[in-house]
């Protein structure tokens, strides 16, 4: 019943199911899988598609002849289960070199490795049909705003992107770029740490129509916030070209739990909101299973992410449809069109109107708004009992 369809465009990255359980504190407690046995486990699962960052498929110091047997080996794997790779992304975070950053480090001749190593990877993405290429910028940050000015980290980083837009242009390549935003770690702090800093960012861009965000559960949540909030910025900016759905507790460490394991009511407004809105992209688990897992395990893990947003998406079907809850809506929405003569669109004469009508103060401040009850109501959804 609640089994993926290529229409749900569930996918998975090849770090999320293939990580090996390595933590800081802590070893590797499953062995590396390469990338065609992720490829078949993830076809197992129901999946639609694979991601991967450049070195998740091409280890940074492959050889020539080792590079080609690994596209060889991926790309059959895709063509035997029919897989597709809709996103692709860099890593300019784990390699050495970018221990103080990437488009944003202080040595100009490692901005320019980040560059040409990012125009290597946009040219394996679209090697493999990538249409959407995602940034997440992990080291373009500082622990002490000594040793880095914000402002030249900025158009730093605007140099950066603008350079790659014009690449992609150059080529004729059929891509678009999807920035992702996250607060701290491994950074003490991140440059652009939320997706509105991204969504303001972005307009500054020469080429802003083709770069969109990719905002990610946790990345939101662990510093506090609303993270269906954001999702809806970036709806309303028609900017939401990927998401990373995961689950996380606020305020802790980047957790990457199973979907919809921890924040069940945010989860379930998070996949309304998608749902509602007709978002049509792809829908990425940027997840890791417990590190106490074995591989049997991690399946049953990709499997209950998907289960997860399925039951959901039901749910919202639901909350949709139940009479009482629409009717304590249209009871809080009561009249929201009345004022369409005062207010909405300015006018000279709307101004003078509005200036003119008089308001009930008192009784404006005395209306009833059943939030409990709607919420309640929402709560005993969730938990099965409407």
């Amino acid at each position: 019943m609640y089994d993926a369809k290529p229409e749900h465009k569930f996918t998975f990255g090849l770090w999320t199911v293939g990580h090996v359980g390595r933590d800081p504190f802590g070893e590797a407690t499953r062995h590396k899988l390469t990338a065609h046995e992720i490829v078949h486990m993830l076809a197992d699962v129901g999946a639609w598609g694979v991601n991967y960052h450049d070195n998740d498929l091409i280890p940074i110091d492959a050889t020539q002849g080792e590079t080609a047997q690994i596209k060889r080996d991926f790309r059959k794997a895709l063509d035997d289960t029919g897989l597709v790779v809709p996103m692709a992304t860099v890593n300019l975070f784990s390699d050495p070199s970018f221990r103080d950053g990437a488009f944003t480090s202080n040595d100009p001749k490692v901005r320019a490795y980040a560059v040409q190593k990012t125009m290597n990877a946009i040219d394996l993405g679209i090697e493999f049909g990538a249409t959407t290429f995602v940034f997440w910028g992990g080291r373009e940050g500082t622990e002490t705003d000594a040793g880095k000015d914000p402002i030249t980290a900025i158009k730093r980083s605007r140099e950066a992107m603008n350079y790659l837009c014009e690449y992609v242009i150059d080529q004729g390549y059929d891509l678009r770029f999807a920035l992702e935003a996250k607060p701290n770690e491994p950074r003490g702090d991140i440059y652009n740490a939320t997706t509105g800093n991204m969504l303001a960012f972005i307009e500054t861009l020469d080429h802003s129509d083709m770069v969109g965000v990719n905002p990610e559960v946790a990345h939101e949540q662990m510093a506090g916030l609303n993270f269906t909030h954001h999702v809806a910025q970036a709806m309303e900016a028609d900017k939401l070209f990927h998401i990373d759905l995961n689950d996380q507790v606020p305020g802790r460490y980047d957790q990457d739990y199973r979907f919809g394991s921890v924040s069940i009511k945010s989860s379930f407004f998070l996949v309304k909101l998608l749902e509602d809105n007709g978002y049509d992209n792809p829908r990425h688990f940027d997840a890791h299973a417990y590190r106490s897992s074995n591989y049997d395990d991690v399946k049953a893990f990709a499997r209950g992410c998907i289960r997860n947003y399925l039951i959901l998406k039901e749910k919202a079907a639901q909350f949709n449809a139940d009479a009482e809850i629409q009717a304590l809506l249209t009871e809080i929405d009561a009249g929201n069109d009345t004022m369409g003569e005062l207010v909405g669109a300015y006018s000279a004469e709307k101004a003078a109107a509005l200036r003119a009508q008089s308001f009930d103060r008192a009784a404006l401040g005395a209306r009833g708004m059943p939030y409990e009850r709607l919420d309640q109501l929402t709560i005993e959804l969730l938990m099965g009992i409407r």
